[in-house]
């Protein structure tokens, strides 16, 4: 073999073999898993709005799920992931390669979070839970309900925004802004209260703000759903007659005391226009965000003649009902009776 040959065959060699390192490294800054997630099949990335190319590696690292950073890099660079940040919440698979990831954060394909809200008295308490699922946070969602000319463009009043808010688990993705998830609910609003439902509170005189600030009185009465409609009767008869509600439930909202197990005549003296004891009508507002099944309760109240309730003295949750006060005193004194039984002030 001549000299020439055999520089040839050399040459060769090395480009072969150059070839096949390079191809290598290719491979795992392409093809070759580089995403490990312990104990998990995927972990969770939030990036934040406004972050940049160093916060989102910062971000990554610090979850310690890249294997090899220098090949991501390398690849980020190339794919110029560096120009396309996007915000939000991100499922970050175990064996993920790190193409298959760059091209999700270069997406923006975000995962959605749920958000759920049930049993909620106020809107600070409110703002507090919503910000646990989405990046604003419960500043700029107080903000917002708090704001009278702004919530007049939804047609609602800081008093009564709560009613808005209808308690369900709605899909919406992380970095969604506060006013975008004022509008969602102000769209879920008018999707809840359909033709159906709008002509039934026409048909007991109420307008749909006003079913919802009654509901959530029969909400903080009852947790039974079987009893709801006749519980709404009582205060829809109530109404009707131009009667105080006298409710309970509102007086311990008026305190904003939720500890209150029993209503006593010094908390019916409070001045408040939450206090059913003193005004007449409902509230200005709701005292909770009530479930559906208390409002559909109210829209479907059963007629009767009931003006008066008291729990059973069993404490099975249940109400025991009367159309006239010697009834229901009767049923009150063995209700009382049942509660200094079981020394409950």
């Amino acid at each position: 073999m001549s000299r020439f040959s055999k520089v040839v065959i050399y040459t060769l060699l090395i480009l072969i073999t150059l070839s096949v390192i390079v191809g290598y490294q290719l491979y795992k800054a392409i093809l070759k898993p580089n995403v490990w997630v312990r104990d998990e099949k995927s972990a969770t990335l939030y990036i934040p709005t406004g972050s940049t190319y160093d916060d989102l590696k910062t971000a990554l690292y610090e979850k310690g799920i890249i294997i090899n950073r220098l090949t991501f890099e390398w690849l980020a660079k190339r794919k110029n992931l560096e120009s396309n940040i996007h915000a939000g919440k991100y499922l970050i698979s175990d064996g993920m390669t790190n193409i298959e990831l760059i091209n999700l954060l270069r997406s923006g394909k975000q995962s959605p979070v749920e958000l759920t809200f049930n049993n909620i008295r106020t809107r600070e308490i409110l703002a507090q839970r919503i910000a646990l699922d989405i990046e604003p946070d419960s500043t700029k969602i107080i903000e917002l309900l708090e704001d009278s000319a702004y919530l007049k463009i939804f047609g609602f009043n800081t008093e009564n925004i709560l009613t808005m808010f209808i308690p369900n688990t709605y899909e919406v993705y992380w970095n969604i802004s506060a006013k975008e998830m004022m509008d969602r609910m102000y769209t879920e609003y008018n999707k809840f209260w359909n033709t159906e439902r709008r002509q039934k509170a026409e048909q007991i005189g109420l307008s749909p703000v006003e079913v919802s600030i009654l509901a959530s009185i029969v909400e903080k009465e009852t947790n039974q759903n079987d009893e709801k409609p006749r519980m709404a009767g009582v205060y829809l008869n109530r109404m009707q007659k131009n009667w105080m509600l006298q409710a309970d439930p509102t007086i311990v909202f008026a305190w904003g005391d939720f500890t209150i197990k029993r209503v006593l005549n010094i908390h019916k003296e409070i001045d408040s226009p939450y206090n059913t004891y003193k005004n007449y009508g409902l509230p200005p507002g709701p005292i909770c965000i009530p479930s559906i099944a208390s409002i559909d309760g109210v829209l479907n109240r059963e007629n009767h003649k009931y003006m008066f309730f008291c729990a059973k003295n069993d404490f099975s949750g249940y109400h025991v009902f009367a159309e006239t006060h010697a009834q229901h005193n009767v049923n009150a004194n063995k209700y009382r009776q049942a509660l200094d039984e079981h020394n409950i002030k």
